[in-house]
């Protein structure tokens, strides 16, 4: 599927926190996250962004899932944190990159969080992995105690 990274050692520095000052950039969109109400905001506004960039029907559904699953993440484990939606370019394709980010409690083995039907939550264990799964580039930073930063990107097709 595309490209992985993984960090988690607290050498790394902590996880970006979301700010007060963050704000919209030209082609970016800064989602505040702390309901399940921003899950749906957050879905459809990347869903819209990456019909602009001409995502066919099953990438759109990814995307929107993937945006589901980090949002989700986001309410359940840290509170509230920020999502950004930016579109991206590389070598003359279009994509959409998510920045999920928050400073809830970290995650203490990120190789274990991303194996499929591991949950701390007693749920099924398909968010972390099926978002890996949905999406061409995948990267998660993650600190216990100062939070996490995912980030993915689609490319278009």
């Amino acid at each position: 599927m595309g490209r992985e990274r993984r960090r988690a050692a607290a050498s790394d520095g902590p996880a970006p926190r979301p700010k007060a000052a963050d704000v919209d950039r030209p082609g970016e969109t800064s989602i505040p996250v702390r309901s399940d109400a921003d899950v749906v905001f957050a879905r459809q506004k990347g869903r819209e962004l990456a019909a602009a960039l001409g995502f066919g029907p099953a990438d759109l559904t990814f995307v929107a899932t993937a945006i589901s699953e980090l949002t989700r993440n986001i309410v359940l484990y840290a509170k509230r944190g920020l999502i950004v939606l930016k579109r991206i370019e590389q070598n003359g394709n279009l994509g959409i990159m998510v920045v999920a980010r928050d400073d809830g409690p970290g995650i203490p083995n990120v190789p274990r969080a991303l194996e499929s039907g591991f949950s701390t939550s007693g749920g099924l264990g398909l968010g972390l992995p099926g978002v890996r799964r949905l999406t061409d580039e995948f990267d998660i930073v993650s600190e216990v105690g100062r939070g996490t930063t995912v980030t993915v990107k689609k490319w278009t097709r």
